[in-house]
């Protein structure tokens, strides 16, 4: 099944974001782009060229930002209110809980540079906690997709949903490999069937995953199920228990701290409904750090040959 995700190219994922508002913006006219000072890094240009009057630059004020995206959902408006995901989270998370999430407005904050892969920037600016602090909020959708083209039908898909929404992306350059379909919130996707571990990935460890795969089939003689996660909250239950059952080993891959994250919302199903050993790649409660995006990958453990080891270890505790 993995022969049909080829990797095609190398595109941000925050490309994909700036692609997928432009055309928003010719299709839908209720759709208004909102930036804090960063409409280069959030691939806005466009969008701010061909609708003007439809573009608001906040500036340096994301708690202004927030308040003025809730004014405008009580319009009919669709707020897209974007910035980096430290600033769209942590640093306005009071004003996103009082003015979005409490009254269930129709916002979607989009955040780019997640995660260690904001690389150069450091660990004031490589928000670890996002997706932990965002699926707690009620009624908040949270989707964290994988690649360029994913971004993009993520990006349609929250358009169209009526509630708050946020949606993760990154900054480097990154394999392109998801096909251009549908993208259904809450579905997870099927990228390799398997039978000896389950390996939940989302965001951009899904493609550290499928090579991990590979490595497995390959040096191992280990047959690896691969689930994409694209949405972290409504999650797909029935895709975790499914495979979980079949398999009876769960490795679980994000870009994200181990609390609060994917591995911890798959724990959860797993404990009530089917108990399962479970490995986490992901960091460890610890910040991250100035440096290259692919080294800080492998330095904070969440590299290619780390899923490998992951799986192995879960098999070796599994009873199946």
């Amino acid at each position: 099944m993995l022969d049909r995700f080829e990797i095609k190219d190398k595109k941000a994922t925050r490309d994909g974001f700036g692609k997928a508002m432009s055309e928003l913006g010719q299709k839908n006219d209720q759709v208004i782009a909102m930036c804090a000072d960063l409409t280069g890094s959030l691939k806005l240009n466009n969008f701010q060229k061909e609708h003007p009057e439809r573009f608001i630059q906040a500036g340096i004020s994301e708690a202004n930002m927030i308040g003025m995206a809730a004014g405008l959902a009580t319009t009919g408006k669709i707020p897209f209110a974007t910035t980096f995901a430290n600033f769209a989270t942590g640093r306005v998370y009071d004003q996103i809980r009082q003015s979005v999430a409490y009254s269930h407005k129709n916002v979607k904050i989009c955040a780019s540079h997640a995660g260690l892969t904001l690389g150069e920037d450091g660990a004031t600016h490589q928000i670890l906690e996002d997706i932990g602090m965002m699926k707690m909020l009620p009624g908040m959708t949270v989707i964290n997709p994988c690649d360029y083209n994913q971004v993009i039908s993520a990006t349609h898909a929250i358009a169209e949903m009526n509630g708050p929404a946020y949606l993760r992306f990154g900054r480097p350059s990154w394999p392109v490999f998801m096909p251009e379909e549908g993208f259904e919130i809450g579905k997870a996707i099927m990228m390799q069937a398997g039978s000896d571990v389950s390996i939940f990935a989302t965001g951009h460890l899904v493609y550290h995953a499928m090579e991990a795969v590979k490595i497995l089939k390959s040096q191992h003689s280990i047959n690896a199920e691969l689930i994409n996660i694209h949405t972290i909250k409504p999650l797909d239950n029935d895709a975790i228990l499914n495979s979980a059952t079949k398999t009876g080993a769960v490795v679980t891959a994000e870009e994200h701290q181990r609390n609060g994250g994917l591995g911890d919302s798959v724990a959860q199903v797993l404990a009530q409904f089917h108990p399962t050993p479970q490995e986490y790649v992901a960091v460890n409660d610890s910040f991250g750090e100035s440096g290259k995006p692919a080294q800080l990958l492998d330095k904070y453990g969440l590299g290619i040959q780390n899923i490998v080891e992951a799986a192995i270890k879960v098999i070796e505790r599994s009873t199946k």
